[in-house]
């Protein structure tokens, strides 16, 4: 930040932080540990599409590239009430570090062709054998995560929210503006 934005009140959005999702995997290992969550082998990106054919084909591309690994995801991309897309991945519960990988691989993707701005979030879905779930919600601008736990329509569980919070805030960049945890009702995998 350079001397006239410091005196103007201007700042810098932080910048996002995508290696922030190679630390889902040990995080994995916490919640199960302490809370019973296991990964569900689901995880999603959500942003706002652009206009025009060269977002259209840049996705196109990223999709096609995941279906073309060895071990190739079920990838779904789909649109929400809001306007928003989601592209779904779904691997084998038990492969979260290949699902972060290609969660990386759709963001920077995207960043690199230009459309970082479009981008709001990426999720990561955790379920316990009583059926609670929660989402790992990453925060695309603000660079770290919130848990996100639905329990039916327009309703969520706190509490669950919370304690996730608290078993996780040494090992991930957890958002500590509870205004920002937002609700992503609808979101694949929750």
């Amino acid at each position: 930040m350079g001397f006239w934005d410091a005196l103007a009140g201007r700042t810098r959005p932080k910048q996002a932080n995508l290696d922030s999702l190679f630390l889902l995997p040990s995080a994995a290992i916490t919640l199960q540990a302490a809370i019973g969550l296991q990964p569900t082998g689901d995880g999603s990106v959500c942003y706002r599409a652009a206009a025009g054919a060269a977002f259209h084909e840049t996705q196109d591309d990223v999709v096609e590239l995941l279906r073309a690994a060895p071990e190739a995801p079920d990838v779904t991309v789909s649109r929400d009430e809001f306007g928003y897309t989601w592209l779904a991945l779904h691997h084998d519960p038990s492969d979260i570090a290949g699902l972060c990988t290609d969660l990386h691989a759709v963001n920077t993707t995207l960043e690199a062709q230009g459309f970082g701005p479009g981008l709001l979030c990426s999720l990561v879905p955790f379920a316990d054998p009583s059926g609670r779930r929660v989402g790992l919600v990453y925060l695309y601008k603000q660079g770290t995560f919130y848990p996100f736990a639905p329990t039916g329509p327009q309703q969520r569980d706190n509490l669950l929210e919370l304690e996730v919070r608290d078993v996780l805030s040494g090992e991930l960049p957890i958002d500590s503006d509870l205004n920002r945890w937002l609700a992503v009702w609808g979101a694949p995998g929750l």
